[in-house]
């Protein structure tokens, strides 16, 4: 494979600069597709308006600082180490991202708030065609301002799947207030999506972790790919507000109608989530025995 020029100069300019020792050149430039190979893979999973360019320089960084640090004696490979601290980067760069733009995030809130209030009219949640009805728009243009902003979950998501992540990151690694911060909310996460209604778990579990496309899932359901877009969006609400309501009651909002149908599932959900959450916390104590008071 040749690699073009202008490559090979940024690849100098950058070993030059974090002093590589001599030979990793060689070793850069032969996995610099694998670079290119995560690039691609994200940029299937974030909205159009990521810059490539900018996840590819964070990926050449990641690259030759893994060959900088790479350590053979280990006995891991380095294309594995190299894409675990890739991968690392990218995550980095794309959470400096604003994921979506101010025109997607208040027509978001604006389609929330239709939800909620034909919810508290109809005493049910709203199909996409009448929210499509209420907002005077397409139910087109509905799925794809929830593609828009989903995307950025799904990363979240994704991301969690890498718990030595945070190891691998030698330049950021977090402290170890947020490490323990983050398993929390992982496991929360974990808990609040086994405990969702059984088609909104469905689709969690097929869209987000096995990755499947919409259209394989609406098959499998037996409805259209915009219910499933529906069912997506009322999952996502659900896991953001349980997990709020463990963490950070005061940004649960109130429910459209206390008292309602709608209000007693979601409590009922959120009892749940807790339920579980003090059972695996029960285990867990259980199966890390006593402590040793003389140790």
């Amino acid at each position: 494979m040749r690699t073009p020029l202008s490559l090979k100069c940024t690849i100098s300019v950058v070993t030059h600069y974090n002093d590589v020792p001599p030979g990793s050149e060689a070793l850069i430039v032969v996995h610099v597709p694998l670079v290119g190979h995560i690039v691609r893979e994200t940029m299937a999973r974030v909205p159009s308006h990521v810059d490539r360019d900018d996840l590819s320089s964070a990926g050449l960084a990641a690259l030759v600082q893994a060959a900088h640090s790479y350590d053979a004696e280990r006995g891991v490979p380095f294309n594995r180490y190299a894409s675990t601290r890739i991968r690392g980067a990218i995550l980095d760069e794309l959470r400096s991202i604003d994921w979506a733009s101010r025109s997607v995030r208040r027509r978001a809130r604006e389609l929330d708030a239709t939800r909620s209030r034909l919810a508290t009219v109809l005493g049910r949640s709203a199909t996409t065609a009448e929210i499509a009805q209420a907002s005077g728009m397409s139910t087109d243009e509905i799925a794809a301002n929830a593609e828009d902003v989903t995307r950025a979950q799904v990363l979240s998501l994704h991301a969690s799947e890498d718990d030595s992540l945070g190891e691998s990151l030698v330049s950021s690694s977090p402290t170890p207030e947020a490490i323990l911060e983050h398993r929390e909310k992982l496991t929360y996460m974990t808990e609040a999506i086994a405990e969702l209604p059984e088609r909104l778990r469905h689709v969690v579990e097929q869209y987000f972790l096995a990755e499947r496309p919409m259209a394989e899932i609406a098959a499998t359901l037996g409805v259209t790919e915009s219910r499933v877009s529906q069912l997506r969006a009322e999952a996502l609400v659900l896991l953001r507000d349980a997990l709020n309501n463990a963490l950070e009651p005061d940004l649960v909002p109130e429910a459209a109608r206390p008292g309602g149908a709608a209000a007693r599932r979601r409590d009922a959900y959120f009892a749940a989530v807790a339920a579980r959450h003090a059972v695996g916390m029960r285990t867990h104590t259980r199966d890390r025995g006593p402590v040793n008071a003389s140790a």
